[in-house]
């Protein structure tokens, strides 16, 4: 019986090492896996609430991501260069690297009088040479298939510019639950052969990349301007514009902060219980501050707050009459905006709402309640506002006769409605 069990235990194991498929996306590939983030390090001062986006020159991304384990484990990380669509490039990792591309992750520490011990990694991103799309992933053993996860980054140069017309946002761009953005490109400084072809625009709105508006094509070509005029006639190029985003702060586990509810400190992990939200639809618009669906990972109770924060059972929950027939998902920067059955809402009828409750580290947290439907708006319970503060990017890409790949060009952060 034993030989059984640890054959049962090997193919178990095995089945789930072969289900491991990589994806050209932002994902964690097992459980254990939490709270990674992968941002710019300026100067000593970390950034964790911005994009992961970099110069070319200044090659000063950081990934950190902690393992629910209490064993270090031997992982490693590489990169892969994409094309503007994230598809795999053709390049060979010499093409974009100047070393060989397995970078062992050897930066890590381990918490301190913790409810769940973990091992926290640190990784610092290594320098490329050419700007582009790159996928992060990091996997265990040298062995690539045995993936922990996997994270989209950018590195840029400036070798166009951006202007924006008159009309950036208000009543004469926007409808009054969208925002759109309308700006010519200007490629006087490089020489772009066929840009209708070669030239591939991108634009996100709050570092997101699952509601991209992909390769947006230009209204006007001026060749004799060297300028493409993107100005958009159709809602199609428009962003739903969004609500502020909804909040908690448990950065202090004595002293829980704003939108909690009550902390029940009987179980290890603590569970955590935030103030029940509802539906913002048909709510006039309120101003306030937010990270644009980001977090902050803080311990006030401790030390470093990387290794001295607890994880905690968190359950949200949003009050609803009725049950809609879509799937409705708790999204933030938390989670890379996954939709997935750790983040799907379960309706309980017997509370009129619907709940969810995910295991998180302490800190301070954006999230909104998303529709995944083919016809409600994925903001159907938050609603849309032309007010909304939000952060646009722009990324322009250009396919040159050599290297045959898309260089990203231009990057430009605009935001919209600025406090």
């Amino acid at each position: 019986m034993r030989l059984i069990a640890i054959g049962t235990c090997l193919f178990i194991s095995f089945s789930l090492f072969s289900q491991k498929k990589l994806l050209f996306e932002d994902k964690v590939y097992e459980p254990e896996v939490k709270t990674v983030q992968l941002f710019p390090d300026r100067n000593g001062s970390q950034d964790n609430t911005s994009t992961a986006a970099t110069s070319l020159y200044e090659s000063n991304l950081v990934l950190e991501f902690d393992d629910l384990r209490s064993d270090r484990g031997n992982y490693y990380a590489k990169l892969i260069h994409c094309n503007f669509d994230w598809s795999k490039s053709d390049l060979n990792n010499l093409d974009f690297l100047k070393e060989y591309n397995e970078f062992p992750i050897n930066d890590y520490a381990y918490s301190g009088n913790t409810h769940i011990p973990y091992v926290h990694y640190r990784f610092l991103i290594p320098p490329v040479k050419i700007p582009g799309n790159y996928l992060l992933i990091v996997y265990r053993d040298g062995e690539q298939s045995d993936l922990l996860l996997s994270r989209r980054l950018i590195v840029y140069a400036q070798n166009v510019s951006l202007r924006l017309d008159n009309e950036l946002a208000g009543s004469g761009t926007l409808r009054a639950t969208n925002q759109q953005l309308n700006f010519i490109i200007d490629y006087s400084r490089m020489e772009i052969v066929n840009p209708l072809e070669t030239v591939h625009v991108v634009i996100r709105q709050n570092h997101r990349w699952d509601n991209v508006r992909m390769d947006v094509k230009p209204s006007f070509i001026r060749d004799s301007n060297n300028e493409l005029e993107y100005r958009f006639f159709d809602q199609d190029k428009s962003f739903n514009a969004g609500n502020e985003f909804r909040f908690v702060d448990f950065r202090s586990l004595n002293f829980p902060g704003q939108n909690t509810a009550s902390l029940s400190r009987t179980v290890k992990p603590f569970h955590l219980y935030v103030q029940q939200d509802k539906i913002r639809a048909d709510e006039v618009y309120s101003q306030y501050n937010d990270f644009n669906g980001s977090y902050v990972i803080e311990n006030r109770d401790a030390g470093d707050s990387k290794i001295s924060s607890n994880y905690v059972e968190t359950t949200f929950s949003l009050s609803s009459s009725k049950p809609l027939n879509e799937s409705v998902f708790i999204g933030g920067g938390f989670n890379g905006w996954e939709k997935n059955d750790e983040n799907r809402m379960n309706y309980f009828t017997s509370k009129s709402a619907y709940e969810a409750t995910l295991l998180l580290k302490q800190g301070l947290y954006n999230y909104q309640y998303l529709v995944d439907s083919p016809s409600l708006d994925a903001n159907y319970f938050e609603g849309n506002h032309f007010e909304t503060e939000n952060v646009y990017e722009i990324l322009v890409y250009n396919r040159p006769f050599r290297p045959n790949a898309d260089l990203l060009v231009g990057y430009f952060v605009i935001p919209v409605n600025q406090r």
